[in-house]
């Protein structure tokens, strides 16, 4: 059996790879013996395995035999080591509690400080140090955190009674009580605990120690650890490891201290010794805000203003030392580090170091400089900055001096912030902004009649759906801050205002989203604008030095296709096309088509439509000149494209001639059950080639009209969507063909193009290899691939999925991560045998996975050319992709 306990500092070394590994000490427990070994003032220690936690929680919260032992031959170590007994009553040994789980998790579970203290041992501490204000201070910090940390009471109990304590005695600050005061509060502490929990304060030190370790233990399922997790895509089978460790003590009067510092400034980047440290204290003082922390250095403390001397100034000696290891810490660990440290009595001590938290901004900085200082290579920068944190620098953000009126909190569905008016439907949205009005469109929900009026909005606030609704892929797929699941929203369209919370607006009124946090704001709030250039640039060059897949991009408007190819993309890889047939200008073609009795009547329909959609690829065409552009013929059903309203269906009759009643009975016919699974995709094209035939035209004498103008010509690759067997795509495939050369032969010019599919059926991964006989490239939509393989509606999915993840029924939201066991074989499968039949056949994803990091390593791992993403995610999934080719070759 595998030792459950290492020790660290005090002389001892264990050099085994256990001893140092995160995943079986933790992060705390590893760098706290990485320091000791390497010669830095670290009081000695152990460490519990995170294994033990494991194996803890699985067996009901019991402590194994072996693991006392082994707690107790630790212990022994440290008494060894500082020359004191835990628990004797004359000198005392105390220790510290913290958890430590293999990555930072910040607030999981609070320290416990001064463990070992009991109404004997403080008397000893008071003898022993020669201050009794220090025991009696350290005693009473005890109680308090072993009260909420370990007994799980309200640490407000404790400190309204300071708080009292501090007053009746004519008290500003801590620091001005006295041995008696303290005293006085213990008795009062220890009163609380025996009120509030029905039994005494324990006074067995080891009684304590283990009560310490259960509640780190324990920790691991609190709901915030949970909550922690899931956010960030932690494991729940990792577990926390516990570190015990011999108290040094910062408050023993003035030439002690304690502080929090970085190595470089986390907000920035820049290179500039970062913290703040308090006389007199201990750690939790710093971070818990009961006093305020003073500067570190001289420099910061000047820029602010401030009076009380920097550490820097007060205690010049110690400074320099921290200085030092400073030095030495970034150098050992090459990465900007996040320290602790306390000064007892003059010397230096350290309590922790991890890589620092950092801004996305500070991030980019850090890791461009470090290569210029030759302190980490290029391939270390690209894995070191998180590709979803590029979120924050490709997005207008708000100001973080500006004031914010918060009105009500939803889901952050898509990043950025924006002001505007209120509109409550799409087309006034598009009529306002028309004017030169930013707007912000409110709905329940969206649909995709809504496209123009999302288009048109600087930002999209819904009542409902979730992370993954129709608004939240549309809004991302924009580039457009959108906040969803706003459920404090209430709209009344009668009376055209809405009600957030308390507080009625009407439209019209000016309010403001953040995409980031969910944020819904009253009145406009100032935003800063990205920056694309400089330390941003140099690690997207880097990048894409290093990755093996292409990035194309989701787009199919002109605007989105610049701001795509800004961002680095190299072509399309999803151009929906059903987005251009809500335009505002044609729906009543559309409509004609759709309603038709015949061939006829629909080929006279697609008339009017033919040259709208040669202008629509020709505009696009022309920005993606000489780069591959995918492009999906017409997929979701068409009743999304029926009139609704009796003014709807008055305006279609009067514009094409056929009575209201005769429309109605029709628009009936097309109802479905289940549009999601009914007539849409390839189906369309093969009861009507018509639709498909004019959309190929456009494609192709679109082309064509570039390849004169530039002389560059485009790659259309013409996708034909919802395929379940070969015969479909062998139709519409030579459909297309026809167009195709009808087309060359009348502009007397050849372009190159691909005729493929869309693979998001079971079936059609698991017939690959049939389709590949005719395709020329599979496009993985893995958004409805998810929703087919797994019988789930993504757009009804926010409803439960959240429960599922909790639960851990899925690791994480299939709609936003890949599911990786189940449809990711599907992926997988379909590439196998797509590429035994054709193997140059080309493959890619364009669902909205393609932006998400851990899915694009699965892209890595299976050999797909391409993924495909949204404008605003090309970025992230360039990062992505450089990080998954540089992990694969590494292993």
């Amino acid at each position: 059996m595998n030792k459950q306990v290492y020790t660290f500092g005090g002389g001892a070394r264990d050099d085994s790879a256990r001893s140092r590994d995160k995943t079986i000490v933790g992060g705390k427990g590893a760098n706290l013996a990485e320091m000791a070994g390497i010669g830095l003032p670290v009081p000695p220690g152990f460490t519990i395995t995170t294994e033990e936690c494991v194996r803890y929680l699985a067996e009901g919260g019991d402590f194994s035999e072996s693991l006392k032992a082994e707690v107790q031959a630790a212990l022994a170590h440290i008494e060894a080591a500082v020359g004191k007994k835990f628990g004797d009553p004359a000198d005392p040994l105390l220790v510290s509690v913290r958890s430590g789980a293999r990555v930072s998790m910040p607030g999981m579970m609070d320290t416990v400080l001064n463990l070992g203290l009991n109404d004997a041992t403080v008397e000893g501490l008071a003898t022993s140090s020669g201050d009794p204000r220090f025991a009696w201070d350290s005693y009473r910090r005890f109680i308090q955190m072993y009260s909420d940390v370990v007994l799980g009471l309200d640490h407000h109990l404790f400190e309204d009674a300071l708080e009292i304590a501090k007053e009746d005695n004519g008290f500003y600050a801590d620091v001005e009580m006295e041995a008696p005061h303290w005293q006085a509060l213990v008795r009062e502490y220890k009163g609380i605990v025996e009120s509030e929990l029905g039994r005494s304060f324990p006074q067995d030190p080891h009684e304590q120690l283990w009560g310490a370790i259960r509640a780190v233990f324990d920790s691991w399922d609190s709901d915030r650890a949970k909550v922690y997790r899931r956010l960030n895509d932690i494991p729940g089978d990792w577990g926390t490891a516990v570190n015990v460790q011999a108290m040094v003590f910062g408050n023993m009067g003035d030439t002690s201290a304690t502080g929090v510092a970085f190595t470089r400034d986390p907000a920035t980047g820049e290179k500039a010794y970062y913290g703040e440290w308090l006389v007199n204290a201990q750690g939790e003082d710093v971070v818990a805000g009961i006093r305020t922390p003073q500067y570190l250095t001289k420099a910061a403390r000047e820029r602010a203003g401030a009076k009380p001397l920097s550490m820097e100034e007060a205690m010049p000696a110690a400074y320099a030392k921290l200085a030092g290891v400073f030095e030495l810490l970034e150098k050992h660990y090459r990465d900007m580090q996040d320290i602790e440290f306390t000064v007892e009595r003059g010397k230096l001590w350290m309590l922790q170091t991890r890589s620092g938290k950092r801004t996305a901004k500070a991030a980019l900085k850090m890791a461009v400089d470090m290569v210029a200082e030759g302190l980490i290579d290029e391939a270390t920068a690209i894995k070191r900055v998180d590709p979803m944190a590029l979120d924050q620098l490709l997005h207008p953000t708000l100001d973080p001096s500006a004031t914010r009126d918060v009105l009500a909190r939803g889901l952050p569905a898509s990043p950025g912030a924006a002001s505007g008016a209120i509109v409550l439907d799409a087309d006034t949205a598009e009529k306002r902004a028309e004017r030169g009005e930013a707007v912000i469109l409110v709905r329940v929900e969206t649909s995709p009649e809504d496209i123009h009026g999302m288009h048109a909005a600087k930002g999209i606030l819904t009542a409902r759906g979730g992370m993954t609704s129709h608004a939240a892929v549309v809004a991302r797929g924009m580039g457009r801050p959108c906040v969803s699941g706003a459920s404090a929203v209430s709209i009344d369209m009668a009376s055209r205002t809405l009600k957030i919370g308390q507080r009625e607006l009407k439209e019209g009124d000016i309010i403001t989203l953040d995409g980031a946090n969910g944020d819904v704001m009253a009145g406009k709030v100032p935003t800063i604008e990205p920056e694309l250039v400089g330390d941003f640039g140099t690690l997207m060059a880097w990048a894409d030095r290093h990755r093996r897949m292409k990035v194309r991009t989701n787009a199919e408007t002109p605007d989105d296709c610049r701001m795509a190819r800004q961002f680095g993309a190299e072509g399309i890889g999803l151009c929906r096309t059903e987005h251009m047939f809500f335009d505002a200008t044609r729906i009543s073609a559309v409509r004609q088509m759709i309603l038709a009795e015949d061939e006829a009547g629909r080929r006279a329909a697609l008339a009017k439509l033919l040259p709208e959609q040669r202008a629509d690829f020709q505009a696009i065409f022309a920005v993606m000149a000489g780069l591959p552009v995918t492009i999906r013929l017409l997929d979701p059903p068409l009743h999304e494209f029926l009139p609704h309203s009796e003014a709807d269906f008055t305006e279609l009759s009067e514009a094409i001639g056929i009575g209201v009643d005769t429309l109605k009975r029709r628009a009936g016919e097309l109802h479905e059950f289940n549009p999601m699974l009914g007539h849409r995709g390839c189906r369309l094209g093969i009861t009507f080639p018509e639709i498909y035939e004019m959309q190929a035209r456009a494609i192709f004498e679109a082309a064509c009209a570039v390849a004169a103008e530039s002389g560059d010509a485009p790659v259309p690759e013409v996708m034909i969507p919802l395929v379940a067997t070969r015969k479909e795509l062998t139709i519409l495939k030579a459909l297309v063909d026809r167009t195709a050369e009808a087309v060359f032969a009348e502009q007397g010019r050849r372009i190159d193009y691909l005729v493929g599919t869309m693979i998001e059926l079971p079936r059609a991964a698991l017939m690959a290899g049939e389709i590949a006989e005719d395709a020329t490239f599979f496009s993985f939509g893995t958004n409805d691939l998810t929703q087919t393989t797994l019988g789930v509606s993504r757009d009804d999915a926010a409803r439960f999925l959240t429960p599922y993840v909790e639960q851990g029924i899925y690791p994480r939201d299939p709609f936003v991560s890949l599911d990786i066991e189940g449809v990711g074989q599907l992926v997988e499968l379909a590439a196998e045998r797509g590429r035994q039949t054709r193997g140059d056949l080309k493959l890619g994803i364009c669902g909205e996975h393609g932006g998400d990091p851990a899915s694009i390593a699965f892209c890595e791992k299976v050999g797909l050319d391409y993924v495909s993403a949204s404008p605003y995610r090309v970025p992230i999934a360039r990062l992505a992709a450089a990080q998954a080719a540089l992990n694969a070759a590494s292993r």
